[in-house]
């Protein structure tokens, strides 16, 4: 098993930054690839970025390229998503998630585990 917690969401204007982290618990950090997610309301959960066990291996939505990182800290079980340019359409519920694999993996079907979630509102 694997317990995954998100923090660093919040309401922010257009433009603005915000940095999503999250933590991990319950298995070797080290030995899961990771993602986010976002889903808007109404919407089917997308992914946002994904990362490795190696953090050479990263992969991003065409949308968040160029303005979103997503990086991780094995030693302290932590990925992270820095999200700069901000935009409205980035609102969303974004989601932090594991599978047991070396690479990330676009469809949310692939993974095994999340975490509950945590809202990100960009207003114009």
């Amino acid at each position: 098993q694997v317990q995954l917690v998100e923090s660093g969401g919040g309401l922010v204007q257009a433009g603005a930054s915000l940095r999503l982290s999250c933590a991990a618990s319950g298995r070797a950090f080290s030995r899961s690839a990771m993602a986010w997610f976002l889903q808007a309301p109404g919407m089917e959960r997308e992914l946002v970025a994904a990362i490795g066990r190696s953090s050479y291996s990263t992969l991003y939505a065409d949308s968040v390229k160029g303005r979103f990182t997503i990086s991780r800290d094995d030693a302290k079980n932590a990925v992270t998503l820095q999200m700069n340019s901000l935009k409205p359409e980035d609102t969303a519920v974004y989601y932090c998630a594991a599978r047991d694999g070396s690479s990330g993996q676009s469809s949310p079907g692939n993974y095994e585990y999340w975490g509950q979630g945590t809202q990100v509102t960009v207003y114009s």
